[in-house]
């Protein structure tokens, strides 16, 4: 045996096998930059930030291949346009809520929050393990778009009024700017709801162009001032007991990402979607103790029988929809509501029950 030889040929072997297992250098990837929509105004706390923290996150995990350029509310579209804007290739993402879209698919209210629905939790639970996912693509994909879970504004409030309700007939001709199905369900008893863009709620309460309005709850209500206009602030926001948000991207696009670039957007959205609630928990509870405290606000429940009334329009409202709805709403609803029953066993006997036993008198300290 050629000693040498031999020694040499396993030193070549050994040497190959050490590089092959070594990392493979750095090979240049192409950078894309997307634009995203929004419907809110630039700067807003919660919604606005939420979109910024979307698209930075998505750069950073991305290490920098996508980036997501955020465009306010008007720069490129207005609010209710975003849909449009990435279903036609316009923008290639948007942050809104689905409720903007009840004109061009009814059922895309489900996908935001019902008048007496699923809260926060429950809401994430029917779109990640009760189907509702995979519907939310159904409804969306004739327009061209993959929809997201991107955050939630958690259980809301009943808004801001210029006179008490006392009964149900103080809703008739009550001017007040709502949107989603909650306009519909006010409509019913008598009420005139108009949707108005975020940034125009102030002027219009201000001006008695409106006499009341409800937006989010104690984090943005005083950012936006609202309490400089009337001091009566109604809970509880049966309305909208915990709003989605929703990132849209272009299917297209989309389906064009390489793989791992397609999970850096899911698990990004999934990532807001945590924070988006823990910011709200966090940011209501300081935001509602300073409007009560400091600028003399007064917490009014809305009177049980007016509830009552809420409630009872609410289920006329979604019985019209699922009555009246194509094959696609009729399938969205109907799992929408079997899961809403569902959750409401469970939630009886865990969360709220333990809400009420909390609720008592204890000695506890006050911090």
């Amino acid at each position: 045996m050629n000693r040498r030889g031999f020694l040499a040929g396993a030193g070549l072997t050994a040497g190959a096998s050490v590089a092959s297992a070594l990392p493979k250098p750095a090979i240049a990837q192409d950078k894309t930059e997307w634009k995203m929509v929004t419907a809110w105004p630039k700067g807003m706390a919660g919604l606005g930030s939420g979109a910024e923290r979307l698209a930075d996150r998505i750069a950073n995990l991305s290490g920098g291949r996508l980036t997501v350029k955020v465009l306010s509310a008007g720069e490129l579209v207005p609010a209710s346009q975003c849909l449009d804007a990435v279903s036609q290739g316009g923008a290639d993402m948007a942050h809104d809520f689905a409720h903007y879209h009840l004109d061009k698919a009814p059922a895309a209210g489900l996908f935001s929050s019902v008048p007496f629905g699923l809260a926060p939790d429950e809401f994430a639970g029917w779109i990640s393990f009760g189907g509702g996912q995979e519907l939310w693509d159904e409804l969306y994909g004739p327009f061209g778009v993959k929809p997201f879970l991107a955050g939630n504004t958690g259980v809301q409030m009943g808004g801001w009024l210029k006179k008490e309700i006392r009964s149900v007939k103080d809703l008739t001709g009550l001017r007040f700017a709502v949107s989603g199905y909650a306009a519909q369900v006010l409509e019913r008893l008598g009420a005139k709801p108009t949707n108005l863009p975020v940034g125009e709620i102030f002027d219009n309460l201000q001006s008695g162009n409106i006499d009341g309005a409800e937006w989010i709850g104690p984090y943005n209500d005083l950012s936006l001032g609202l309490y400089k206009v009337t001091k009566l602030y109604y809970w509880p926001g049966f309305q909208e007991p915990g709003c989605g948000i929703e990132c849209l991207v272009n299917k297209r696009k989309y389906d064009a990402l390489a793989d791992d670039l397609k999970q850096i957007v899911a698990a990004a959205c999934a990532a807001e979607n945590a924070i988006s609630q823990a910011e709200y928990a966090g940011r209501n509870p300081t935001a509602l103790a300073t409007l009560v405290n400091e600028y003399k606000v007064q917490l009014k429940q809305y009177p049980k029988p007016v509830l009552t009334a809420f409630g009872k329009a609410a289920g006329e409202t979604m019985q019209e929809l699922y009555d009246k709805g194509d094959d696609t709403t009729r399938k969205i609803a109907g799992s929408y509501f079997k899961f809403r029953k569902q959750a409401m066993a469970w939630t009886r006997i865990s969360y709220a029950a333990f809400a009420d036993a909390r609720d008592q008198k204890f000695d506890y300290p006050s911090g």
